[in-house]
């Protein structure tokens, strides 16, 4: 267990912890979990438990120092932490003594669990109450678990258990019952975009039209991943970034080439889905990026074949190709291609065309990707807003 230790300057930080949400209203795309921890702090009477799920990158370990500081704040404003007494000053600082973060992937066993649970009985430093921010607490061992429920049965009056976690179904039931849930969605791209946008203008980048919607779609909902990736390429790049720099730094190919093999698989045409992925390979290309980009590509189609493109974060250019394809394909070749490059595994090697080629044998063969490719896990596709 560690207390929050001194934050490093502004300068050293990575863009995600210096852009990290301080306040309830800064937490982007989780408006009910929001509103509804808001109102627990403004009574007065917040649970004695919560479990945060969701994806990784959502903003439940954020939301949760969050709450941690709103409830230990002296003059909270309608639930938000005003930031300027000393308990939010300390909060801010990474200094605050009443919250507890225990890193159950590292810390998973029952020595750690009692250990927590002693401390549970003393007295908060100086806040109101004491909050123990659990993060991947799935990772706990049975008896670590047994430890946990017994303080969540019996909780002191001044303490708050925060529990995060990815996998909410490794969780007993037990737990899972004794604590208000919360499930935080994957980000939406639009949401993203706005983030980034946001960020980039506060740091002085320059990224060209187009530019943060690769990145969201390359990060498939997690506001963090999105905002590492932005990250990563001002570090290679430099402050202003066009789309080639934002494209060659994702290992994307240009969205003509998605779009393109896209094309290929509605029609089953084996050859230029081979080509197309030999060329992508030989130009350095992450294929499991570029069937990212397919899948993604694939699902505009099939909403703009059913006339629900109105949401679709397109360009002009892009809007334009896919609709065209929509018009000329059948709605079965379109879901026959999503099934087909949706279940692919890339586990091994992120660049080996392998599982996108058998796809396209499978699509050829009229087989189902079952029977192509047992066992495989689906690919991740960004989320079509």
């Amino acid at each position: 267990m560690n207390q929050a230790t001194s934050a490093p300057s502004q300068q050293q930080q990575v863009l995600y912890r210096k852009w990290r949400p301080h306040r309830f209203t800064d937490v982007v795309g989780q408006a009910p979990v929001v509103t509804t921890l808001r109102n627990a702090v403004a009574s007065g009477n917040p649970a004695h438990a919560y479990l945060f799920t969701g994806p990784r990158g959502t903003g439940k370990t954020s939301t949760g120092r969050i709450m941690a500081k709103a409830v230990n704040c002296a003059s909270p404003d309608d639930g938000e932490p005003d930031d300027t007494c000393p308990s939010c000053r300390a909060y801010d600082a990474g200094q605050a003594l009443d919250l507890i973060e225990l890193d159950a992937a590292s810390n998973r066993g029952i020595d750690e669990i009692r250990d927590l649970r002693e401390s549970a009985g003393y007295a908060p430093s100086s806040g109101r109450f004491k909050v123990y921010l659990i993060d991947e607490v799935h990772m706990l061992t049975d008896a670590a678990f047994n430890a946990l429920l017994k303080t969540l049965e019996e909780p002191p009056p001044h303490v708050i258990f925060i529990l995060a976690t990815t996998e909410p179904h490794k969780i007993p039931a037990t737990i899972i019952s004794r604590c208000q849930r919360f499930d935080f969605r994957r980000h939406q791209i639009a949401d993203i975009v706005a983030q980034l946008g946001k960020i980039a203008e506060g740091e002085g980048i320059d990224v060209e039209v187009g530019g943060f919607e690769l990145i969201a779609r390359q990060a498939t909902g997690s506001l963090r991943d999105a905002v590492n990736l932005l990250d990563q390429l001002v570090a290679f790049h430099g402050d202003s970034l066009d789309l080639d720099s934002v494209r060659a730094g994702l290992g994307l190919v240009v969205d003509s080439g998605a779009a393109a093999l896209a094309r290929a698989a509605i029609a089953r045409d084996m050859k230029s889905g081979l080509l197309l992925l030999a060329t992508a390979r030989d130009d350095g290309v992450e294929i499991r990026a570029f069937v990212r980009e397919v899948v993604s590509a694939l699902r505009s189609v099939l909403h703009l074949k059913a006339g629900a493109g109105e949401h679709l974060a397109l360009s002009d250019a892009q809007a334009e190709e896919l609709r065209a394809l929509a018009a000329e394909a059948a709605v079965g070749d379109i879901v026959a291609a999503l099934e087909a490059f949706g279940q692919l595994d890339f586990a091994g090697d992120a660049y080996d065309s392998l599982p996108a080629e058998i796809a396209f044998a499978t699509l050829a063969a009229g087989l189902s990707p079952a029977v192509a490719a047992p066992g495989t896990a689906p690919v991740a596709a960004p989320p079509v807003v």
